[in-house]
């Protein structure tokens, strides 16, 4: 196997036994074979949509598909040789259609060569024919060039973390044709090996500005349905009673467990970048959404031991589970572990049945106590945007001087102690603006407030990033300033998987610059790539805090 598309892949260069992350080589390999079969689909959907010909299956179908293969989504590897085969099965109904279509536009026959992705077929589909086509196909095969693989690999993950995005709209009934049709250029880009270095960056640029829209329609989709959020104090302490953790980032998920789980005496508690589901206002008038228990998804192994109830992973991040709980774990959507029970998909205009999941509930006790008080949640852009007129004051009287982005993913690795550590030593006319699961190593601090505006403001989930670009561009507006580059704002973002990618790209899709990347630089970024994106938006890596925090301080 060769995997380098999470911040912790092993050296800093790339997980080739095992993944960090616990998949191993097997699912390593059928997850390359299904990119690789989606970027066939994308090679004939591409062809077919110029003709006027579609197939909103198989659209779907590819967003679905990338979002499976996100770190720390689904490990089981019989769940990949179904998408494959489906993959397969898609990929040759559309090839027919394109071809007929093309004869009767053109009045002959289709005769280009097409790469590889778009032709192989298996003699059986079998497993282990497809995991042998799958070990031939990952990321570095027949591509020699170091940086055009590097700018490969920025396209391609940026594109895994805006079908996450478009795949949570979509759940919701949001649908944005536009972000799957550019999915599929992207995609048949990669997969037809085309593309200078230039040309490679500029499409990941685009894959941003893609990325800004998909999590628009996403904001929009989820307080459309939910309600706008508004801040919310969420209890960090436990009730008495049979108990339900839910993690992950579906909020339909969320809904549907809690309509299920009324008047059944059972409390649901959130867990993970489910915290920020407490703000929003048509999911916290459920009483018995109790609390939140625990922190960022790599603390799940201790954490979901001592809960002792039963747990619901809707997305990602799930890590392989311990025995000591297996048994009361639960899986939906597109997440899977070998033996894990699985909840399937929802029926057309129907709910999942959590039914399973409840059942166990009431056959365990109450969770064990972890935490005491509260962390305050909910300040998306409108609840920020509603402070404006304060905020405004507050800068131009210099009480807030500065504001420092501190968004994305946390981690395992001890270097990440350095959010922490900046956050609690920023000075106290600063204010913090984050989303994302980032937000645990901070957001238990009692950093406090300026003239009652909380020096931290947590916009939600990684999803709700878009709130920070909102408020970034409002307040530049507001500032009468030409850039949102001139405002008194720093960047020091935190990744681990794609969907973090995916944020930067968005970032710097909209021209953002001397964005801070920690707590390493990507290992798919080429030296070469590296210095075209430093010489473009002086993009560099987090330092130390006293370095970083002395910068800060100087530009203020």
């Amino acid at each position: 196997m060769f995997c380098n598309q999470c911040q912790e892949t092993a050296k800093n260069q790339a997980c080739t036994q095992r993944g960090i992350c616990g998949k191993d080589a097997e699912v390593a390999a059928l997850q390359d074979l299904v990119v690789y079969l989606a970027g066939g689909i994308a090679l004939y959907g591409t062809r077919a949509r110029a003709l006027g010909v579609s197939d909103p299956e198989a659209d779907l179908f590819v967003a679905e598909a990338l979002f499976a293969t996100v770190t720390n989504v689904n490990f089981d590897p019989d769940r990949f040789v179904a998408l494959a085969q489906r993959a397969l099965e898609l990929r040759e109904r559309l090839r027919g259609r394109f071809l007929r279509a093309y004869e009767a536009q053109h009045g002959r026959h289709f005769a280009e060569a097409l790469p590889e992705a778009a032709t192989w077929a298996p003699r059986s589909a079998a497993r282990d024919e497809l995991l042998a086509r799958g070990m031939l196909v990952g990321i570095t095969a027949g591509q020699p060039d170091e940086d055009v693989r590097s700018a490969r690999s920025l396209l391609l993950y940026g594109l895994k973390g805006l079908a996450a995005y478009a795949d949570h709209a979509e759940i919701l009934g949001h649908h944005e044709e536009d972000l799957l049709a550019y999915m599929q250029d992207a995609l048949a880009m990669i997969a037809g090996d085309a593309g200078t270095v230039d040309e490679l960056l500029a499409m990941a640029l685009r894959c941003g500005e893609m990325g800004v829209r998909a999590m628009a329609l996403l904001d929009q989709a989820n307080t459309s349905t939910y309600g706008q959020p508004s801040p919310t104090q969420v209890s960090l302490e436990v009730r008495q009673g049979p108990a339900i953790l839910i993690s992950g980032h579906d909020l339909r998920d969320l809904e549907e467990l809690l309509q299920q789980t009324a008047d059944s005496g059972i409390n649901v508690y959130t867990h993970g970048e489910m915290l920020p589901a407490h703000a929003y206002p048509e999911l916290k008038k459920h009483a018995h959404l109790a609390g939140n228990y625990g922190g960022a998804w790599w603390q799940q192994r201790d954490e979901f031991d001592a809960f002792g109830g039963a747990i619901l992973l809707t997305t990602n991040c799930l890590v392989p589970p311990k025995a000591s709980y297996r048994d009361r774990l639960f899986t939906t959507g597109l997440v899977g572990w070998p033996g894990v029970t699985h909840i399937a998909d929802r029926a057309p205009g129907g709910q999942k049945d959590f039914r399973p999941v409840i059942a166990r509930a009431l056959d365990l006790g109450s969770p064990r106590p972890l935490e005491q008080g509260a962390v305050t949640t909910g300040f998306a852009h409108g609840a920020v945007l509603s402070l404006a007129g304060p905020v405004l004051d507050a800068v131009k009287r210099g009480a807030i001087k500065r504001f420092v982005v501190m968004a994305g993913c946390d981690g395992r690795q001890k270097e990440r102690e350095y959010y922490t550590e900046l956050a609690r030593r920023l000075p106290q006319d600063t204010v913090i603006l984050t989303a994302g699961c980032a937000k645990y190593r901070y957001n238990k601090l009692g950093l406090g407030d300026i003239d009652g505006i909380p020096r931290l403001l947590d916009a939600g989930q990684c999803n709700d990033s878009y709130s920070l670009v909102v408020v970034a561009l409002k307040l530049a507006e507001a500032l009468g300033l030409e850039s949102v580059n001139d405002l008194p704002i720093d960047y020091a973002l935190g990744w681990y998987e794609q969907k973090a990618v995916l944020v930067l790209l968005a970032l710097l899709s909209l021209g953002v610059k001397r964005i801070r990347l920690g707590p390493t630089v990507p290992a798919f970024i080429s030296p070469n790539v590296l210095q075209a994106l430093v010489d473009k938006f002086e993009i560099g890596p987090t330092t130390t805090v006293d370095e970083d925090l002395a910068a800060m301080i100087a530009a203020a």
